[in-house]
């Protein structure tokens, strides 16, 4: 079979690792990467380190609004769709990238997989939320890493080629876990011990957009006293500066640029807890057993938040304070699959 893969954001970089190896043992893929996340540190490190292919198409897309972005994705992949004529088009999570692919093929008869489908986290505000329901409502095999996604999806009527294969993101953890501790030196350039501070990521629009969420979030930064360590998102950065908010007013915050994938699963698995409000991040917090603060009023992980190993705060400076300096020790139990879903995806498409 021909699958063209269309990916563009960090996530969908690690979650096409694992499966495009086993793809590729009896199949032809064909990458197109949309260009979504173009900076070097939060793309081209991750084709390295990960071992991906480097991709057939690179459409340059970059930043702007959801409607441009999303347009020039659409014209550029139904050219490429249209010259390839691919068996299948695949897609994976919730980013405009995947909203893009699936569109155009379902216009022109190609049909769709989607690798993390029926997640929800039931607030439409959220762009990913769209994209993510849309794309469900448009694929022919649905892909799903929990029984919760399932259920959603049957909720909303869609039962036909739906499956529970686990996550593809515990795949790749399992997979460069150990490679991660062998070669990523992230701890020591940075003077950093072992459970020895908290790992910070924020980037989500609905925070980011937001001049009095950030400064809540700034706040409670401020007064949590232990080493924080912030890998920092390029539009993160950009509104920071915009709203005219310092990092320098935050004590004992040590802000460095984005990380590749190796030295992310290395910080996350060292720190003490994570502060995020990453979809992905919340999951690898998860897989490494560390205990996780979300900063959203929602999250489509549900599983996560049992005996706290994940707890939701939003932007309220004091639940975010309680829920670092809270002690917890959840059992974090087997809800994401057996680490083999790429092997179960490409059996199902073949069977099918």
């Amino acid at each position: 079979m021909k699958i063209l893969t269309v990916l563009g954001a960090r996530p969908q970089f690690i979650k096409a690792a694992p499966l495009s190896r086993v793809l590729r043992e009896d199949h032809q893929e064909l990458i197109v990467h949309t260009g979504q996340h173009y900076d070097a540190n939060m793309s081209d490190i991750f084709f390295e380190e990960l071992n991906i292919p480097k991709p057939d198409y690179l459409l340059n897309v970059g930043s702007g609004s959801h409607g441009k972005q999303t347009g020039e994705m659409l014209a550029k992949i139904e050219e490429i769709v249209l010259d390839e004529k691919p068996d299948y088009l695949l897609v994976y999570g919730d980013t405009n990238s995947t909203l893009a692919g699936s569109l155009v093929a379902s216009k022109l008869h190609v049909p769709v997989i989607h690798i993390e489908a029926g997640l929800r986290s039931f607030n439409k505000k959220m762009p990913e939320e769209i994209n993510r329901i849309m794309t469900d409502h448009v694929s022919e095999f649905l892909f799903c890493p929990t029984d919760t996604a399932v259920q959603n999806l049957k909720n909303e009527n869609i039962t036909h080629n739906v499956f529970n294969i686990g996550d593809v993101m515990y795949d790749a953890v399992l997979y460069n876990k150990e490679l991660a501790a062998e070669k990523s030196s992230i701890l020591s350039e940075n003077g950093l011990s072992e459970k020895g501070y908290h790992l910070i990521t924020i980037h989500r629009a609905e925070n980011t957009d937001d001049v009095g969420n950030m400064k809540n979030i700034l706040e409670a930064f401020s007064k949590i006293e232990d080493v924080k360590v912030w890998p920092i998102h390029p539009r993160t950065k950009h509104k920071l500066e915009g709203y005219g908010l310092s990092l320098s007013d935050v004590p004992n915050l040590k802000v460095i640029e984005p990380v590749g994938y190796l030295d992310m699963l290395t910080l996350e698995a060292n720190a003490k807890k994570i502060i995020t409000d990453s979809g992905g991040v919340q999951k690898e917090a998860y897989f490494m057993k560390v205990p996780c603060v979300t900063v959203r009023e929602q999250t489509e992980w549900v599983e996560t938040l049992e005996e706290d190993a994940n707890i939701l705060v939003g932007t309220d400076v004091k639940q975010l304070l309680d829920a670092v300096s809270k002690e917890v020790h959840p059992s974090y139990k087997e809800v994401f699959g057996d680490g083999k879903a790429a092997e179960k995806i490409v059996s199902l498409i073949d069977n099918r």
